[in-house]
């Protein structure tokens, strides 16, 4: 980064290697690599000693953070003084220049705290969550996503990321090309099993979620005892609007049913059948997607997965269609907050 605002400053800083430093007001900020050699995510964090108003210095480099952020994908904030969530809260307004998004058609549990301000998923502690993009088993999705972590588990519970360009270009190009073809429905029966369809469309009103349902695209029906079923078939890639480049843009390998332990996802399957499964991805034409295609994806995200521990106060912003996210699992209490913008 650099005190000069033009992005061919910012480029030739790039060709350096080694440590950059920002004067900032007086202070310093640098940008890092980590040790262990991953250009990603650029990590900015004060310089020692520096007092940094992280508010204020987002404010004032914002262009050049949002040029780092569409080439590299995701920035890290490290020991910025983002210590509560008043303050994250403006680290995310002044980086997004737009109004934080609602959390709409939800996928999993999680608690509002503020002004769309979210916890992250709230899953058991002892299970992984794939490798995923946000909301990327709609048409849809939030252009840039943010992590805080107040406070780390002490052991476990890193976020995993996965660069979406990478995993899109060495997958097997058959496999690719045929789901990019055949396209992926998401089905989801709700209640009972998971999030009732209140919980997912925010609203008691099955007229609301009708007329969402069919804003959206999405096939629904009614059964008894006021229970919902919907469907929707939605892209394998995309292309990103920026940049232009392909990313692997779906959640097949997190909806289907065998992303569940062995054993769970036996007994669901026995208890449920497919057709009633709490959720389920298929082809879009409707036939089953082969469990060879989706351990070949899972292995691809294995692959490309990068991890490192959470600090208190880190601030994780991704790109979402250029980085996939997921979580590990993890002993003690752990709070990580979530914002999303255009």
């Amino acid at each position: 980064m650099s005190e000069i605002e033009s992005p061919s400053s910012l480029s030739l800083l790039r060709q350096r290697s080694g440590r950059r430093q920002v004067p900032v007001s007086g202070n310093l900020v640098e940008e890092v690599d980590f040790a262990d050699g991953h250009p990603v995510p650029r990590r900015l964090q004060a310089a020692a000693g520096a007092q940094i108003d992280p508010v204020a210095w987002t404010r004032t480099h914002r262009s050049q953070l949002r040029e780092s952020l569409l080439r590299n994908g995701a920035l890290l904030y490290r020991n910025m003084g983002i210590d509560d969530v008043a303050v994250f809260k403006g680290v995310v307004d002044a980086l997004g220049g737009g109004e934080r998004l609602t959390y709409e058609n939800r996928s999993t549990p999680r608690t509002q705290l503020d002004d769309r301000i979210y916890t992250s998923t709230e899953y058991p502690a002892e299970y992984a969550i794939p490798l995923h993009n946000e909301n990327s088993y709609t048409h849809a999705w939030p252009g840039v996503i943010y992590f805080h972590a107040q406070q780390p588990s002490a052991e476990g519970g890193e976020t995993p990321i996965a660069d979406s360009r990478k995993v899109y270009a060495s997958l097997d190009p058959v496999l690719r090309e045929r789901l990019e073809r055949r396209k992926i429905m998401y089905v989801r029966n709700y209640g009972e099993l998971d999030l009732s369809w209140q919980e997912v469309f925010q609203t008691e009103s099955r007229s609301e979620v009708e007329t969402f349902c069919a804003q959206a695209g999405i096939g629904f029906s009614w059964r008894e005892g006021e229970r919902l079923r919907t469907w929707q078939v939605c892209q394998a890639s995309a292309t990103h609007p920026l940049t232009g480049e392909k990313v692997w843009f779906n959640q097949a390998h997190l909806f289907h049913v065998s992303s569940l332990p062995e054993d769970q996802g036996a007994m669901l399957l026995a208890a449920c059948g497919r057709d009633n499964l709490p959720r389920h991805a298929c082809y879009g034409d409707g036939g089953e997607i082969e469990d060879s295609v989706l351990e070949e994806i899972r292995g691809c995200y294995e692959r490309h997965a990068i991890r490192f521990p959470w600090q208190s106060g880190d601030l994780l912003v991704l790109d979402n269609m250029l980085f996939a996210h997921g979580r590990m699992p993890f002993r003690g209490p752990r709070r990580i907050l979530v914002a999303m913008t255009d």
